[in-house]
C-alpha cells in the first residue's frame, strides 16, 4: 500500500508536469493505474487531448524523433504509451475502437475487421494512392505499360523499362485487359479492390471440423494441440484442417466467432481475452534507474577468486508482510541478516542494506547481485551512499545468484514458510547468522564461513 507522503509527493509531481499522470507517476516510481484512481477520486482529470482532436505532446514529440531520439525515450519524455508512439511514426489514427492506416486500411480491433473499400464499394482515394511495397505494381508504372503497349513493345521490353520480369507484365494484362485492351486507371481500381480478401473463419461454419475442435477445447486441450490431432486423426483429409492461430481467432476475436463463449473458459488459463507477448526490447523498463545486468560483472566475481562480492536476496513471511534480508559473500559463504519485520518496501531495503555493507572493511565491499524484485528500485541510491554497485540477474535465473539461493534453503529450517518474521528481532537474527557462519562447509574444505573471513581479515 502507497504511503501517504508518496500520495503526497504524486500530486506535487503532477502539478509541476502540468497535470501529466503517465509522467507524474513515472517520476516518483508508482503504477500508472494506480495514479489514475488517486486522480479519480479526488475529482480531478489528467492531461488528455485538446480540443483540436490531438494530444497536447505530439509537436514535442515529433520535434524529438527529428532530434534522433529513440522512440521509447520520446514516448517516455511526453508520457505517452509506446505503442501510441509507434502508431504516430507509421501515420495511423485512431478513431473509437478502430486505427485508420496510410494505405487506406481501416482495422476495428473490437470486431477484428478490417475493411479497404468506402460505402458506395469502390476503393478509397486514400487506397488508391497509398504507397505500398516496393513489389507491387503503382498507378505511374500501369499508365507506363498502357502507354509502352500501345507503342507496341514486348513484354520483355515493357520489363526491361519497368525493372519487372516479363512474366509479371503479362500477368498483369491477363488479369486486367478486357477485350486485349489495356487500361492503367480501370486496372488499377480493379487490383485495389482485389487486395480485401475477407474470407469467413473455417470454425465459423458448422461442421465436423468446429465440432472436433470445441470438443477437444472442453476436453481442455491446448489449440496447438488440437491443430496437430487433426493432421494425425485425419492424415488424408485436407477438410480437418485448422492452424493454432485460427483456433485463437475464433476464441477470442469476437467477429470472426465460431467457438461459443463458454469454450474459452475451458482454456487452461481460464482468459477470454488475449494477452499481448512483447519482446525484451519492447517491455516497460523495471526500474526508473538504468539497471547494469549480470552480463556486465567483472571477471573476477564470477571465479570467486577476489573476496567482497554479496549476493542478496529476501526471505518473505507469511503474507508478505515480513521480510529477512539475506547477504552471502560469494567466495567465503559469509552470511549476513537484515531485520524488516514491517514491510520490506524499495525504502526500507535500502535502509537496511547500507548500514549491512557500511559495517564491513572497504575492501569486502565489492559488488552486490540482485535478482529484479521491486525492493531493489532505491538500488541507486543504495550505491550512491556505499560506493558499492549492483548487478541485476537475468529474469527467472536464481541460478545466477546460486551461493544465496542455497543459503535461504539452509535459513528455511529456522525460519519456515508461512511463518511471520516479525516475531524475530536482530538478536535473533544475529544468532541464527552466526550459527551458519560456524558450520563447516563441504565447498570450503570442510572449514567454517567465519574462519575464511577471519583468516581474510588477518591477511589484511
Amino acid at each position: 500500500m502507497h504511503s501517504a507522503e508518496l500520495k503526497d509527493e504524486f500530486f506535487t509531481v503532477l502539478d509541476r508536469v502540468d497535470g501529466n499522470v503517465c509522467e507524474a507517476a513515472c517520476i516518483v516510481g508508482m503504477s500508472r493505474d494506480t495514479a489514475y484512481g488517486w486522480v479519480r477520486k479526488a475529482g480531478m482529470r489528467g492531461r488528455g487531448k485538446t480540443g483540436t482532436g490531438g494530444h497536447p505532446g505530439r509537436a514535442r514529440y515529433d520535434q524529438l524523433r527529428a532530434e534522433g531520439v529513440s522512440r521509447r525515450e520520446a514516448a517516455a519524455q511526453i508520457g505517452v504509451n509506446v505503442r501510441t508512439a509507434r502508431d504516430w511514426d507509421r501515420g495511423i489514427r485512431k478513431v473509437g475502437n478502430a486505427r485508420l492506416h496510410p494505405d487506406g486500411r481501416r482495422i476495428d480491433y473490437t470486431t477484428g475487421v478490417t475493411t479497404y473499400r468506402d460505402a458506395t464499394g469502390e476503393p478509397s482515394l486514400a487506397q488508391l494512392e497509398a504507397v505500398l511495397h516496393p513489389r507491387f505494381l503503382t498507378l505511374a508504372d500501369r499508365e507506363q505499360i498502357a502507354d509502352l503497349r500501345r507503342e507496341g513493345y514486348s513484354l520483355r521490353e515493357i520489363g526491361r523499362r519497368l525493372r519487372r520480369s516479363a512474366s509479371t507484365i503479362k500477368r498483369e494484362i491477363d488479369a486486367y485487359a478486357v477485350e486485349d485492351v489495356y487500361r492503367a486507371h480501370r486496372a488499377h481500381r480493379a487490383w485495389t479492390r482485389s487486395r480485401s480478401r475477407p474470407k469467413e473463419s473455417k470454425l465459423a461454419q458448422p461442421g465436423p471440423l468446429r465440432d472436433y475442435v470445441a470438443g477437444k477445447l472442453q476436453d481442455q486441450w491446448s489449440p496447438e494441440q488440437v491443430c496437430h490431432a487433426l493432421m494425425t486423426e485425419f492424415p488424408d483429409d485436407q477438410g480437418m484442417r485448422v492452424s493454432t492461430e485460427t483456433i485463437y481467432q475464433a476464441i477470442y476475436v469476437q467477429a470472426r466467432g465460431g467457438l461459443r463463449r463458454e469454450v474459452a473458459t475451458a482454456l487452461r488459463t481460464g482468459r477470454t481475452r488475449r494477452k499481448p507477448h512483447r519482446k525484451a526490447e519492447q517491455r516497460t523498463k523495471r526500474f526508473i534507474d538504468d539497471m547494469v545486468m549480470i552480463s556486465d560483472r567483472p571477471a573476477e566475481v564470477e571465479d570467486r577468486a577476489v573476496p567482497g562480492h554479496w549476493e542478496g536476496d529476501l526471505i518473505v513471511g507469511t503474507r508478505s508482510e515480513s521480510a529477512i534480508v539475506t547477504l552471502v559473500e560469494r567466495s567465503t559463504r559469509y552470511v549476513m541478516l537484515g531485520h524488516l519485520p514491517g514491510g520490506h518496501t524499495a525504502g526500507e531495503v535500502r535502509d537496511v542494506l547500507v548500514p549491512l555493507i557500511g559495517s564491513l572493511p572497504r575492501h569486502l565491499r565489492g559488488s552486490l547481485t540482485w535478482d529484479q524484485g521491486c525492493e531493489m528500485a532505491a538500488h541507486n541510491q543504495f550505491t550512491v551512499a556505499t560506493g558499492v554497485p549492483v548487478y541485476f540477474c537475468d529474469p527467472h535465473s536464481p541460478w545466477q545468484r546460486g551461493s544465496n539461493e542455497n543459503t535461504n534453503g539452509l535459513l528455511r529450517q529456522y525460519f519456515p514458510k508461512g511463518t511471520d518474521l516479525s516475531v524475530y528481532g536482530p538478536q535473533d537474527l544475529e544468532l541464527v547468522a552466526q550459527k551458519l557462519n560456524r558450520r563447516p562447509r563441504k565447498t570450503l574444505d570442510w572449514k567454517a564461513p567465519a574462519e575464511r573471513l577471519r583468516d581474510l581479515l588477518i591477511a589484511v
